[in-house]
């Protein structure tokens, strides 16, 4: 995996950026919640449940970072790089369970409306103050999101945050210019629509690493007719591609090399530049490649 993190403080690593993220989920969701009970906001309040889902999902994502860093043994020898993929799964699960909490709630505050008053006033400057933070989470977890999908999910979470935020504030504005007291639930409706489709796209990216799927935008295809450009490949078969963790891509190839190549003395050469093809071409680190003879007959072979 490689480091492209820019300079300054998003330059940090990413247990440090998470922890910074989760300093100002906390702080705003203690804001938004004593917001809410002042205002009587369900929009806000529902946004405050979400920041604490937030919160609790960051920890998840330090907890499951630092144990992906530990070295691998002679029990796990791949390391520890799917507790991010564990932690990612833990985060969808709660976005699942948050979007149905906050739709119950603001289906029955928009059908029972009863004598419930909003402050829409605060609602606004509060909404306001989680928009500012939000953004600046999001800004902070935007580069290393791109190679960890533990550091995705809390950059979905804050972002489904922002949003969220930014419902809040229209709902607070037509309260304070219209009195329409109902723009406080549909605000809420609106943000478990949005958590929904995040919580599956994750959910979704999860169960492709466990299940071992190729990654996405990674072709076996291309791949094998990369490798059978090589001189002295003849052939390809038992090609198997799947990731560890978002950014961490295994291959495994079984390469039948001609004889001549063989005799050569150039095995050494071949492989060397097949595992530079899965480099600099993929972008995969970690390959393996078995090589053999023509004629070669597997005792366990499979396609």
């Amino acid at each position: 995996m490689h480091d492209h993190a820019s300079p300054g403080i998003r330059g940090a690593g990413n247990r440090r950026l998470l922890g910074i993220s989760l300093a100002i989920t906390a702080v705003v969701m203690v804001v938004q919640i004593i917001g809410a009970a002042l205002s009587g906001s369900l929009a806000l309040l529902a946004d405050a449940a979400h920041m604490f889902t937030d919160a609790a999902a960051l920890v998840i994502a330090l907890i499951a970072s630092a144990v992906a860093a530990r070295p691998a043994n002679d029990r796990r020898t791949f390391g520890f790089q799917r507790a991010e993929v564990f932690g990612a799964l833990a985060n969808g699960v709660i976005l699942v369970v948050l979007s149905v909490w906050v739709a119950y709630e603001g289906i029955h505050r928009l059908l029972n409306p009863g004598e419930v008053q909003v402050a829409g006033g605060l609602m606004l400057v509060v909404a306001i103050v989680g928009l500012v933070a939000n953004a600046v989470a999001m800004w902070l977890l935007s580069a290393p999101q791109r190679t960890s999908i533990n550091v995705r999910g809390a950059y979905l979470e804050v972002m489904g945050d922002l949003i969220g935020s930014a419902a809040v504030i229209v709902a607070a504005v037509l309260i304070v210019t219209t009195g329409w007291v109902q723009a406080d639930a549909i605000a809420s409706l609106l943000i478990a629509a949005m958590i929904v489709p995040r919580a599956i796209s994750l959910l979704r990216e999860v169960v492709s690493v466990l299940s071992e799927s190729t990654p996405k935008g990674m072709h076996v295809t291309e791949i094998r007719d990369h490798i059978l450009e090589t001189p002295g490949v003849v052939d390809c078969h038992d090609v198997h591609v799947w990731q560890l963790t978002r950014g961490a891509p295994v291959f495994t190839a079984h390469v039948v090399v001609d004889d001549e190549a063989l005799r050569d003395g150039r095995a050494g050469a071949i492989l060397q530049r097949l595992q530079s093809c899965l480099t600099d071409h993929f972008d995969v680190e970690h390959s393996t490649f078995q090589l053999e003879p023509a004629g070669h007959v597997e005792h366990d072979a499979h396609a």
